[in-house]
């Protein structure tokens, strides 16, 4: 199968973050932006880079789930002078920073990157790219869709209407815990304010991200939450049991989330691959074959393939040296379609793990 014949989309990448941190600039590629960083603070504290405008046109990128995403000063390691917030008046500062930064990136280069808040602007990014796919024209930009990650950043639950206004059209609770619930290393359920905020999202239509928030924290938005919901980047428990981490999804929460028709992008990354990788652990220790092998596990278990995508999560807290032994950048993501043809997956399968799926949805739910 030829991947320049179908669309890919990503659900989770930390852009602004990285842009704001370290002056990362997704305008070039990913080469140039590793040359650029050579001796400085970014590729120690999150690795070399995988992205790059190069890499998203090279892989027929449609569409990003780009993140606004604030990290708790608690999170801090080391004496990096990284971006963290103490409180919420931070975060929310922090976010409102972020999405200018999209702003500015979408506003002053139109032609590279261009904001999707809506399905009549999907559509017409969707068109122009499958135009481009069959005229060899220059590749349409990439549509970013916002992504709020860790909602400490919304001062009360009614602020949420303010942040959908101002085009953010998914809403993740946590990252580690925050006000709302509980998250990644700090279990907790949904707080009094956690409650309102969900039901704060499922009145404005917007779509509710699962990814980080802790398992009782989930299953109490599977019981009082009736809108849109998805995991934008989440592994399953089963094949990482042994590390008993609360990052991963159990089989009873997968079927639960397809059951309201949500999608799930597993992420390519060393620590959610294999229960014995660590960080600092070698590169080439993690095959590519392992990332497929969590793709097909929930594909398995949901007897479909038509709710499983990508979420790369790629330069979100590590890069290059943190990724299957076959990826040099995102441009090799699809490696994983011929690793799919193996396991018998149709070509209309793969298209849909490696875009379609998330694009329909997005049809499906952005108003």
């Amino acid at each position: 199968m030829k991947n320049e014949a179908m669309l890919m989309a990503d659900a989770h990448e930390d852009l602004a973050w990285n842009m704001l941190t370290f002056g990362r600039d997704y305008r070039l590629s990913a080469i140039e932006t590793r040359n650029m960083e050579k001796d400085r603070l970014a590729p120690a504290v999150n690795g070399d880079t995988m992205l790059g405008l190069a890499e998203y046109r090279a892989v027929n990128m449609a569409v990003v789930f780009t993140s606004l995403f604030t990290a708790p000063i608690r999170a801090k390691e080391g004496e990096w002078d990284i971006i963290t917030y103490k409180d919420s008046q931070q975060a929310h500062r922090q976010c409102l920073d972020q999405l200018a930064a999209y702003e500015r990136l979408t506003g002053e280069n139109p032609a590279q990157f261009t904001p999707i808040t809506g399905k009549k602007q999907l559509q017409k990014q969707l068109s122009a790219w499958e135009d481009a796919l069959i005229s060899g024209a220059t590749a349409p930009p990439v549509g970013l869709v916002y992504l709020m990650e860790g909602a400490d950043g919304i001062h009360v639950p009614g602020e949420a209407k303010e942040w959908y206004e101002r085009g953010v059209r998914v809403f993740g609770l946590a990252w580690q815990a925050t006000r709302y619930c509980g998250g990644t290393k700090e279990p907790g359920p949904l707080t009094r304010e956690g409650v309102q905020l969900v039901k704060r999202i499922e009145e404005l239509g917007a779509i509710l991200d699962i990814s980080h928030m802790d398992e009782q924290a989930v299953r109490q938005t599977f019981d009082l939450y009736d809108g849109s919901i998805i995991a934008s980047h989440s592994n399953p428990f089963t094949p990482n049991k042994e590390r008993e981490s609360n990052r991963f999804l159990k089989d009873d929460v997968i079927l639960r989330l397809v059951e309201r028709g949500g999608v799930i992008g597993v992420v390519p990354y060393n620590l959610l691959l294999d229960p014995g990788w660590e960080k600092g652990s070698r590169k080439d220790a993690v095959s590519l074959d392992r990332y497929v092998d969590q793709v097909d596990y929930i594909c398995q278990l949901l007897g479909t393939a038509d709710h499983v995508g990508i979420g790369t999560d790629f330069d979100g807290g590590f890069g290059l040296q943190s990724t299957p032994a076959e990826l040099d950048s995102l441009m090799d993501v699809p490696r994983v379609i011929p690793l799919l043809e193996k396991k018998g997956y149709t070509g209309e399968q793969i298209a849909g793990i490696m875009g379609k799926n998330w694009l329909e949805y997005l049809l499906h739910h952005l108003p």
